[in-house]
């Protein structure tokens, strides 16, 4: 693998990190990827003994604070990680293996003392799994459509609407809920969190969508779902700040995935044109090849090095709402151009099993849509542009 990183992008115990990470890639995860199902997954077995040498490695509950027996990683090393495990397919994002543990993210650490008990505590311990619920049929990229409603009751909260293409909903204890607390604030101060319990009554589960990458979101309805006043995660009204919160987290690691996937696709590519001949010449001797292939890897390189910089912004504390929305917009897209020129230029051994491009491909793919769709935040990123320097 020819390393593409700058050393001077990551101080040196995050270098370390990254080549642990990455023999755990090649020797654990790589020589797995002829044995995934249809779906993707690994039998329950196999998928067992993984997550048994991810923990001898120290590779468990990485986003988890070490005062609840995680490595309490922050988002820098975090997308070093998925950097690295985005190189395979065996620990894609898109369908949920938990090889390295279940990944908490920033709402169930916001949760107080008292919501840790009963939620964050037993999805650490493995006893508890969730969704997150946000998109919805009518309000997917725009979250100011949102229909789902939460009245206040004496007790608590009444909830109703439509949650669609929820991830994970199936096998989900409870899901994360957003929903309009005020409809005149919206956006901008009328959406609110809350905990519901999938087995409470009035929650259903609908359509399963079976889609391109294996999964099968669901779709959740909520009839008259009464929940207690507790469950309201934050402050009434903060909701979608804390939804942002997640889903920028998402963005840097679709970058961090679309780097390393791309990486991966383009060491292979390199690999088979070099061996390739085709009309009396071997396909890396053609300049059309070649220029192919310097442009891969440099806009690989280029999309590592914003990945790293919103990571670390967002570890600082800094804004990087525009720089997610870039990682988005150029990095993502970039991965799923890169990988589909590999596809092109592997030919019909391309579209086969035999290689792990057609499954890369597939995943980019829904990257595009999944965390927003590129055109709505490109549009979303230009608007505050103009802000800044109209």
């Amino acid at each position: 693998m020819l390393d593409m990183t700058p050393h001077e992008a990551l101080p040196e115990e995050l270098l370390m990190f990254r080549e642990s990470v990455r023999r755990f890639v090649e020797k654990e995860l790589i020589p797995l990827e002829s044995q995934l199902n249809a779906a993707g997954l690994l039998d329950d077995a196999t998928a067992e003994r993984v997550r048994e040498r991810a923990k001898a490695a120290g590779l468990w509950l990485l986003d988890v604070p070490e005062e609840i027996g995680g490595l309490g990683l922050s988002l820098l090393p975090l997308a070093v990680f998925w950097e690295e495990v985005g190189r395979t397919t065996v620990a894609s994002w898109v369908r949920d293996h938990g090889l390295f543990g279940p990944m908490v993210g920033p709402i169930l650490m916001g949760l107080n003392e008292e919501q840790r008990k009963h939620y964050l505590y037993p999805v650490v311990e493995g006893k508890k799994r969730f969704c997150f619920a946000q998109t919805e049929p009518d309000a997917g990229s725009d979250p100011s459509a949102m229909r789902t409603r939460a009245i206040k009751t004496e007790t608590g909260y009444r909830l109703n609407g439509v949650k669609r293409y929820i991830t994970r909903a199936a096998k989900a204890d409870f899901a994360l809920v957003m929903a309009v607390t005020d409809p005149e604030k919206g956006a901008r101060g009328g959406i609110s969190c809350f905990i519901v319990d999938m087995h409470a009554p009035g929650v259903k589960l609908a359509t399963s969508e079976k889609t391109m990458m294996g999964d099968a979101p669901c779709e959740i309805v909520l009839e008259n779902v009464d929940i207690p006043a507790e469950n309201l995660v934050g402050v009434e009204g903060k909701g979608f700040a804390l939804a942002q919160g997640y889903i920028n987290h998402g963005r840097v690691r679709q970058g961090a995935h679309a780097v390393g996937a791309a990486e991966r696709c383009l060491a292979l590519t390199a690999s088979y044109v070099s061996q390739r001949k085709t009309f009396g010449e071997v396909l890396s001797e053609r300049q059309g090849v070649q220029w192919m292939l310097a442009d891969g890897f440099t806009e690989v390189f280029a999309t590592r090095l914003m990945v790293y910089d919103a990571a670390r912004k967002v570890d600082a504390g800094v804004d990087a709402k525009l720089e997610t929305f870039m990682i988005k917009t150029f990095g993502v897209e970039m991965g799923f151009r890169v990988i589909d020129t590999c596809m092109q230029l592997h030919g019909g051994m391309g579209l086969t099993h035999d290689t792990p491009i057609e499954r890369f491909w597939r995943d980019l793919r829904s990257y595009r849509i999944t965390e927003g769709p590129t055109e709505v935040l490109r549009t979303t990123l230009a608007r505050q542009i103009l802000k800044r320097f109209a």
